[in-house]
């Protein structure tokens, strides 16, 4: 069983940044993608970015996150990042880092075996 831990989340003005930290409690050796979405009120969980985890290839992003939000990963660290940039109202959400058990990187929260608590990002004025 994998148990990841969110960090970094906050408070933050518009055009604002803020980083997210993922770490895994153990990483195991059938955990190949990783990936962050987020849940605003009233609204379903959404796919915001994910990428391989030792393996190369390029990210993937939701539109909406496009050229403002990197993922990246730190592998002696075993740690997972999502850098925002240039955030907006609307990016106001809970922010959960997922894992998945296989090597086919997917957008869909179902598809991901396990999950993280969850950090709260508000940008607000």
């Amino acid at each position: 069983q994998v148990q990841l831990v969110e960090s970094g989340g906050g408070w933050v003005q518009p055009g604002g940044s803020l980083r997210l930290s993922c770490a895994p409690s153990a990483r195991t050796s059938n955990t190949y993608i990783l990936a962050w979405f987020r849940q605003a009120p009233g609204k379903e969980r959404e796919f915001v970015a994910a990428l391989g985890w030792g393996r190369g290839g390029a990210p993937s992003y939701s539109d909406s996150v496009q050229g403002r939000f990197t993922i990246s990963r730190d592998i002696p660290n075993d740690t997972l990042y999502l850098q925002m940039d240039t955030l907006k109202p609307e990016d106001t959400a809970v922010y959960y880092c997922a894992a998945r058990s296989s090597w086919v990187l997917t957008a869909h929260a179902i598809d991901y075996d396990f999950w993280g608590p969850g950090t709260q990002v508000t940008v607000s004025s």
